[in-house]
């Protein structure tokens, strides 16, 4: 760090019953007060060099006795920068550094030491020291503008401030081999580099990370931090990334008890806690949007990771809609390098309505601006032949024309592939939600829905959230099973997946006989043998009368019209594919017959097990009849 001697002569102040003297012959006679410290001094040296205290004196002169002394409440710097201006005034030896040059230069401008009264005044002197030496070092401009901050407009007026944020964003936007790095906290610079940053004995090539700068500046107020940032991307040098890295490391810098409270509130204790609660300001959550608004707006200039961190911190801290809604823009359209982990948003520390364990619409906004995103540009179209057949495209032309159409197919396969990967996030996400006992059945249905039918391969990860739901919500009533389960499509489970839910006891019995049918279905139609089955599917067909040793026709006609209440498996377009009908209706009848006879359970649970396939030969129906099932108590009818 450079700094520069100014002034030959010891120092002479000392201190007696609290007040600051100088040592001398001559008896003083000044008195000056600043703050709350007194100082006697002489006025033919002070007023030598300082024009407003030649213009105070004699002002309070013509009105007031020699002893009264001069009251100097607003003192930029307070007594450590104004005894630094008296010294110099007795040509004392001062120091100034990185560290007191601001406090020195506003100081002096206060008490107006310009050449006009002197030649080689303070002013003057401070001036070529922070021009050829202070701006020129980073870790020196850092410091600099960092102690702006007590003299804010005082330093505005002087250019102070706007020089050290000019200086640093050009020494971020050139070679850091042309800076000198040696006391940066975030670089090493070996001993054979000299203090200009360059080389001198070794030929050995210095690398420095292209971030080398962003654990620096995080040192500064976030005033001056957007200030300076501003200043780097318009440069237009800084990649979004590292403009993103940067920002990243400044949160961390200056958001640490965020976390902090959001453990508290979560009842969690450690020793560090221990001295009590931080409540989240106003002033925290200004500087949270001032980080969000200078965000890259570029796919991949910000991680997932650090966007779901400052959307936890938003909530925490109750940030402004807005914030939000840019924060979920950003997440939206890089979704699919997401992980689930990141989704898990708590929700508002001061909402008690809805005591949900996660944000669930805050990761819908996401999800909804992934796909308004994620929409694939609609395709141009053919061009319409004209009279002027003359006209060729030249090879070139042609040439450039399959680039298109290749860079437009890439781009689809792309998006489709991002979908894919944002559907297996989205299943994994309802997996982790799903044991909220508070989650209304709405949010896990609409959010379900949301991913297009083809993103999902398979349904496997959408079934065990499901069940997982239904697990966790066991007073869900039978139609709200129903519509629960309408999300999905039983041709899209695996074969394990089916043996599950064949004997999952909390999924509706329409969607068991549908597994067991459209697995059976799968097996007839690919033509494998019934020996490649497992066991527990093959007796679960068995119970529903499938012969497995005969094979089924395939089902060629299907329902035209469904009741809403019995669809299932639905795809995108809402197809009907099964109809299924039970005859729960006819067990009533059957309980309150005129014989009096009421059925056990175990004729129940064949009776729940009906099922009928409209639009084949009775042969079919007859295969899902028990075969102890007397014809008296149900009545079945098959259109041949």
């Amino acid at each position: 760090m450079k700094f520069m001697k100014l002034g030959s002569r010891p120092d002479a102040f000392y201190t007696t019953q609290a007040i600051r003297c100088i040592s001398s012959e001559v008896s003083s006679d000044l008195i000056i007060q600043v703050r709350s410290s007194k100082y006697l001094l002489h006025k033919f040296p002070l007023f030598s060099k300082c024009l407003r205290l030649q213009r105070i004196f004699s002002d309070v002169s013509s009105c007031s006795s020699p002893d009264q002394p001069v009251h100097l409440p607003d003192f930029p710097g307070g007594e450590e920068a104004f005894e630094l201006c008296a010294k110099f005034c007795y040509g004392i030896t001062i120091t100034l550094s990185a560290y007191n040059v601001v406090a020195a230069r506003c100081a002096a401008a206060y008490l107006q030491m310009t050449e006009d009264i002197e030649k080689g005044n303070l002013i003057h002197k401070v001036e070529v020291f922070f021009s050829s030496c202070i701006l020129r070092g980073w870790r020196d401009s850092i410091v600099a503008l960092k102690s702006t901050t007590a003299f804010s407009s005082l330093a505005e007026d002087v250019r102070i401030t706007g020089r050290c944020i000019e200086a640093i964003a050009t020494k971020v936007l050139m070679n850091p081999s042309k800076v000198s790095l040696s006391q940066s906290r975030s670089v090493n610079i070996p001993d054979d580099v000299s203090s200009n940053g360059l080389e001198i004995q070794s030929q050995k090539t210095h690398t420095v990370a292209k971030g080398w700068w962003a654990e620096d500046i995080a040192e500064l107020s976030i005033d001056l931090y957007l200030r300076t940032i501003i200043a780097i991307k318009s440069g237009g040098k800084v990649p979004p990334n590292l403009i993103g890295d940067a920002l990243r490391i400044y949160v961390s810098c200056w958001l640490p008890k965020v976390k902090r409270a959001r453990r508290m509130d979560e009842g969690i204790s450690s020793e560090s806690d221990s001295d009590g609660k931080v409540e989240p300001t106003l002033k925290d959550r200004a500087l949270l949007e001032s980080i969000i608004g200078q965000l890259p707006t570029e796919r991949g200039a910000v991680s997932c990771s650090f966007l779901s961190k400052l959307l936890k911190a938003a909530n925490i801290l109750d940030a402004s809609p807005s914030s939000k809604k840019q924060l979920a823009r950003l997440f939206g359209i890089q979704l699919e390098d997401a992980t689930v982990k990141d989704l898990l948003i708590p929700p508002l520390s001061v909402s008690h309505a809805c005591k949900m364990l996660y944000d669930v619409d805050i990761v819908m906004s996401i999800v909804e601006m992934f796909m308004l995103h994620g929409q694939s540009p609609p395709t141009s179209p053919p061009r319409l032949r004209t009279e002027f057949v003359d006209r060729r495209r030249s090879r070139s032309a042609e040439n450039v024309d399959l680039e298109l159409q290749e860079s437009s197919r890439r781009g689809s396969s792309a998006s489709h592939s991002s979908k894919l990967k944002v559907a297996k996030i989205v299943d994994g996400y309802l997996q982790e939600i799903g044991s909220d006992t508070n989650l209304p059945m709405s949010k896990f249905i609409s959010l379900a829905e949301m991913v297009t039918d083809f993103a999902r391969t398979d349904h496997d990860d959408l079934y065990k959230a499901i069940d997982i739901y239904l697990k966790a919500h066991p007073d869900l009533t039978k139609c709200e099973r129903k519509k629960l389960c309408r999300i999905l499509d039983c041709r899209k489970l695996s074969m394990e997946s089916c043996i599950h839910a064949a004997k999952n006891e909390n999924l509706p019995l329409r969607v068991i006989v549908q597994v067991l049918f459209f697995e059976h279905a799968r097996v007839t139609k690919s033509g494998d043998e019934a020996s490649h089955l497992p066991d527990d599917l093959k007796g679960l067909l068995s119970q529903q009368g499938i012969d497995l040793s005969r094979p089924q026709e395939p089902l060629t006609t299907m329902p035209t019209s469904i009741p809403a209440e019995d669809q299932f498996c639905v795809s995108a377009k809402r197809t009907p594919l099964l109809k299924v009908k039970l005859a729960e209706d006819k067990e009533q009848d059957v309980q309150h017959s005129d014989t009096g006879k009421v059925e056990s359970g175990k004729g129940l649970m064949k009776t729940r097990r009906f099922c009928a396939i409209p639009g084949r030969p009775g042969r079919m129906l007859s295969k899902f009849w028990s075969n102890n099932r007397r014809a008296s108590n149900v009545k079945a009818t098959a259109k041949s």
